[in-house]
């Protein structure tokens, strides 16, 4: 059988779109089997182009513990997922609610390759901390804004790749005070450190899983390749909770005020891509910041709406699913976000599957399987009730699945970014999950391989046209 790659494709909804793709089960599988041994770390390619730094991302998989089988990787990646999206749905009801403290989780950023277990991101860079820089792997997370390291001496650590951050051997590190401007503007500052003339801002970041970090907001050099960015606003933890298993701690990426594209300010003008290269890939991916890392040209543009509730989340309008070529007949206010800050639309690389109101994902779902009735079924796997005997075969012919944005675009999916495999047996689930709340969330999985760029500055988030 002959088989195509497959790729993204984006298009206006005038257009048709393509029914139907090739899922090639073969190479997909032999995948499954060698990333199991597959944990060598590389370093990050880091570099600068103009005013552009572009950092090596890889999937947490890269650091964490082994696992026997693809089965076993499958189920921890879930359980992190399942407790990632209560965290986001916690915060956002939290804020929403108006409650007291609502926007006390997570005001600093991290993400690329996760070394968080209990729902902090699944990716991670490498970075430099410090002068002379002291080389850190931290979580990418573009639903945090808090850039935050462990840090020595330390009162409570969980374990980490690296050696820990020494705020003594830094010539850079410069303790906020309780006085400074840094500290009356972060979220997290709860209140001052220390006696007399060392009376230093304390910071605090709690999760909605338990996990927490605090200690102390300073100043700090970061270090990406060869470029030094100064006095970045970071929380120094001496106290920190959670499996946050291989990272050194989080670099925000977030919408809000204390993440590092908003303290990076004119020097990336509010700018940055990323590309998630498939799970079980040896090559990394890319995280970009700079004007210069927007494309130019090919790419399509939807506006980023904005919670005020919640200014951290990167909110995206969506008019509907599509399954085959041919939208799903779904109310559009399903996916509407209120003024309360209630419902809408997130996108998230923290959260691997994306999540749908159970109605949307009642009715999407059952479209995809109306269409797959000549595939063998399996039983149920975790979060995933859709789901397919693939054993035996070489690839299969599936129908297309798409997202129809506000305004007109339609990103219709490679098939493995909808239908993945749990086992090393050939089954193979619809990576979609129901929620009861009214956030859906479009995980990383349905993200990968695809250029993702966000133009802050003018409200925009782009798809394509490169993949990775």
């Amino acid at each position: 059988m002959l088989i195509f790659p497959a790729i993204a494709t984006i298009a206006s909804s005038s257009l048709s779109h393509p029914s139907h793709q090739i899922l090639d089960v073969q190479e997909i599988l032999h995948t499954t089997k060698t990333q199991l041994f597959d944990h060598e770390i590389l370093e990050s390619d880091q570099s600068r182009d103009g005013m552009q730094w572009k950092l090596n991302l890889f999937h947490r998989d890269k650091l964490s513990e082994h696992h026997r089988d693809h089965r076993h990787l499958v189920k921890a990646r879930l359980n992190r997922d399942v407790k990632r999206v209560a965290t986001l749905n916690s915060r956002i009801k939290q804020a929403a609610g108006g409650g007291v403290e609502p926007f006390e989780v997570e005001d600093f950023g991290s993400e690329v390759v996760s070394g968080m277990q209990q729902g902090s991101g699944e990716y991670f860079v490498r970075i430099g901390v410090g002068s002379p820089p002291q080389s850190q792997y931290m979580v990418v997370d573009s639903g945090s804004d808090v850039v935050w390291v462990q840090c020595l001496p330390c009162k409570q650590c969980y374990q980490q790749s690296d050696p820990l951050f020494d705020p003594a051997n830094s010539n850079s590190f410069m303790a906020v005070s309780c006085e400074s401007t840094v500290c009356e503007h972060a979220e997290t500052a709860v209140g001052c450190r220390g006696h007399g003339g060392g009376r230093w801002c304390g910071y605090k970041v709690s999760y909605g899983d338990g996990s927490y970090t605090k200690g102390t907001l300073a100043l700090e050099t970061l270090t990406f390749g060869n470029t030094f960015i100064q006095k970045v606003a970071i929380g120094c933890g001496h106290r920190n909770q959670g499996l946050f298993v291989g990272a050194a701690g989080l670099l925000g990426i977030g919408g809000g005020s204390m993440s590092l594209v908003s303290q990076l300010g004119g020097a990336s003008g509010g700018a940055f891509s990323y590309c998630l290269v498939s799970r079980g890939t040896s090559s990394p991916g890319s995280l970009e910041f700079g004007r210069e890392s927007l494309p130019t040209d090919s790419a399509v543009w939807v506006p980023l709406l904005q919670n005020l509730k919640v200014p951290t989340f990167y909110y995206v309008g969506l008019s509907g699913l599509g399954v085959g070529g041919v939208q799903v007949s779904i109310p559009e206010p399903i996916f509407k976000l209120s003024d309360m800050g209630h419902g809408g639309v997130v996108m998230d690389t923290g959260t691997a599957v994306t999540r749908l109101p159970t109605v949307a994902y009642t009715t999407f779902r059952d479209a995809f399987i109306d269409q797959t009735t000549n595939l063998p079924r399996a039983r149920p796997v975790s979060i995933f009730d859709t789901c397919y005997n693939l054993d035996g075969f070489v690839a299969v012919q599936v129908p297309t699945v798409s997202f129809y944005f506000t305004g007109g675009p339609v990103l219709t999916l490679p098939a493995r970014n909808y239908l993945i495999p749990v086992d090393d047996m050939g089954t193979f689930c619809f990576a979609f999950a129901p929620t009861s709340s009214g956030l859906s969330i479009i995980g990383n999985i349905q993200q990968e391989g695809i250029q993702i760029s966000f133009d802050s500055t003018n409200g925009l988030v782009g798809f394509g046209p490169n993949v990775c």
